[in-house]
């Protein structure tokens, strides 16, 4: 894998959360294990809602010295104090984003299972990218990205990967040399301890 002894954990927030309660359940997740980055996201495109739960899932990543990114959101990087941006089209709107956030700014983008695509985010000036899903999903809808991806990734290429999307614990274990982070999101919101879950993940990295 690349420059580190093992993957981390790149936690993504349930996409829609109790604004009352979340900041506890996610401050207990973040105290459970350790977790490299965050990432917002949501479903609303409600503004002021995703105004609110930017700036409580800021204090309380930032207290932990936790980066936050948010899904899509770019101009609610600055306003809100955040450290980035992740996008879902490839390296479309790295380039610009680039140029309005800085060099400082962390900027990701899913690839789904394209290498071309990767590669080009990464000309771009894209900090990571991810690919996934990992697991087609229980209706069969999208096509998995081969773990031959990730080892072609990680031998070839100096930018860090994500894998995400249906991420089992059988899946983690075979792709924990190949690939730099693990994308949690529904894997652990969904559990009925979410702690508890991420330091069972946890436990699979080595």
């Amino acid at each position: 894998m690349s420059d580190q002894d093992r993957p981390q954990i790149y936690l993504m927030t349930p996409p829609a959360p109790d604004r009352d309660s979340f900041g506890d359940a996610l401050a207990r997740v973040l105290d459970a294990a350790p977790v490299a980055c965050l990432r917002l996201s949501l479903a609303s495109e409600d503004a002021d809602e995703i105004a609110r739960l930017a700036d409580l899932t800021r204090e309380t990543a930032h207290a932990r010295d936790i980066p936050l990114v948010i899904d899509r959101h770019l101009r609610l990087v600055t306003p809100h104090g955040l450290d980035g941006v992740h996008f879902f089209d490839g390296a479309r709107n790295i380039r610009d984003a680039r140029k309005e956030l800085g060099t400082d700014a962390i900027i990701g983008t899913y690839c789904a299972d394209s290498r071309h695509e990767g590669m080009n985010a990464g000309e771009a000036g894209a900090d990571y990218v991810s690919f996934g899903p990992v697991d087609p999903g229980p209706l069969g809808s999208d096509d998995p990205v081969p773990a031959e991806l990730f080892e072609w990734w990680s031998q070839m290429i100096e930018l860090p990967v994500v894998a995400e999307g249906g991420l089992t614990d059988a899946h983690i274990s075979a792709l924990a040399p190949i690939t730099d982070f693990f994308a949690l999101g529904a894997e652990i919101w969904n559990s009925d301890d979410p702690a508890a879950r991420l330091r069972e993940i946890s436990a699979l990295l080595g």
